[in-house]
């Protein structure tokens, strides 16, 4: 429609002109626009035209379409742009700003890639390019964004935690969720999970603040919570911070570990229950964590579909949510909905439905201990 916003600042045009053969050169990211006489020197040459200013966007549109407000993604796409530049010798690149916008909507919006094309300008081959682009240029910045508590903020974290449901020295809650995927035909069993619907199954760590301080997204969906676990490098991490009597939160699930607490599955005594009842206020804040993560970022929603990439972009496309959710969380930037409360802004989302399995409970000693010293 004539009238209606493009949620890009830059049209694609080509422009088709006869003239020497193609030579190398080098434009500004993010700029106005390439000049024309550029133009000249190569045949089919993309020219970006500036067609909407991203500062005339009312800033509740910016984040309702891009999730980030306007600021946090600029500096975002200055941190990408050395990653984003196109090669020397293929002048036709798209500008770094345009790239990152793209992508930011595509993981919003959780809409297949026509959608995108269509409003983008992009072909959907380019698009296609300029998400794998994008995404293996925020894996390089993988461990700025998602971080594990260091020693020194482990006193706030543990107060963070400790308003939450009155237990000690926890700095995490853990649990699993399920994105769904297509899978690839040689192994489409492995992908399916105990819901009968194909997925990866990511582990995710979090603050009492939903800031996800761990992730692993690299297990397909019939891998068992715990297996992951074991797999991962917390039993390492958790393994150094001992000596600070620190612990993880985590459901039935998982196995309860020296470093791990978990509920009691038939408390006999008041003490037990009185740790349940603070156990479940505890841990509720992984599941709004995964309600507020999938609910910012359709794309990892049942809703947004099923994702049609490869496990191996299926995993950096987690990865690139959770730290997108933890950029968010740090700018304050708020979750919006077009039809939410309060002019669109959502304080918590409602938790998913969490998964549980049986599981052994290998050292109770320690639960115990917490128990008898706490909840007496």
């Amino acid at each position: 429609m004539a009238h209606q916003m493009s949620i890009f600042s830059w049209a694609l045009t080509y422009v088709t002109r006869t003239g020497r053969k193609n030579k190398s050169s080098s434009f500004s990211a993010c700029s106005m626009h390439r000049p024309l006489g550029l133009a000249r020197r190569w045949r089919n040459v993309p020219v970006y035209r500036p067609l909407v200013e991203l500062s005339t966007m009312e800033e509740r549109h910016v984040i309702l379409t891009y999730r980030l407000d306007r600021d946090t993604m600029q500096e975002l796409c200055a941190q990408l742009e050395p990653d984003l530049m196109s090669p020397i010798r293929q002048p036709t690149g798209i500008p770094p700003l345009v790239q990152v916008l793209s992508v930011l909507h595509f993981l919003a919006s959780g809409s297949f890639q026509t959608t995108v094309v269509i409003s983008s300008g992009m072909s959907q081959p380019m698009f296609s390019k300029v998400l794998s682009r994008v995404l293996s240029a925020l894996m390089k910045y993988m461990r700025s964004y998602i971080v594990f508590p260091e020693v020194g903020d482990l006193a706030t974290v543990k107060g963070d935690f400790y308003a939450l449901g009155h237990i000690p020295n926890i700095i995490g809650a853990i649990d699993g969720t399920h994105v769904a995927l297509v899978p690839p035909r040689e192994s489409e069993q492995v992908y399916r999970n105990r819901k009968s619907y194909h997925s990866m199954n990511v582990q995710v760590v979090c603050l009492a603040d939903q800031y996800i301080s761990h992730v692993n997204a690299k297990f397909p969906g019939s891998v068992h919570d715990a297996y992951i676990m074991r797999n991962s490098s917390i039993p390492y991490v958790m393994g150094q911070l001992q000596r600070h009597c620190v612990w993880l939160l985590r459901d039935s699930g998982y196995p309860n570990l020296l470093w791990l607490l978990t509920p009691v599955r038939n408390p006999r005594t008041r003490a037990e229950e009185r740790y349940n009842e603070a156990h479940g206020r505890t841990t509720r804040v992984i599941e709004r964590t995964f309600g507020l993560l999938k609910a910012r970022f359709r794309c990892l929603h049942m809703t947004g579909g099923s994702l049609m990439y490869s496990p191996k972009k299926v995993c950096q496309i987690i990865v690139a949510c959770c730290m997108l959710h933890n950029l968010a969380l740090r700018r304050q930037v708020p979750f919006l909905q077009k039809d939410g409360p309060d002019g669109g802004v959502v304080a918590a989302v409602g938790p998913v439905e969490s998964e549980e399995e049986e599981g052994e409970e290998d050292d109770i000693d320690n639960r115990n201990t917490v128990i008898e010293q706490y909840f007496q």
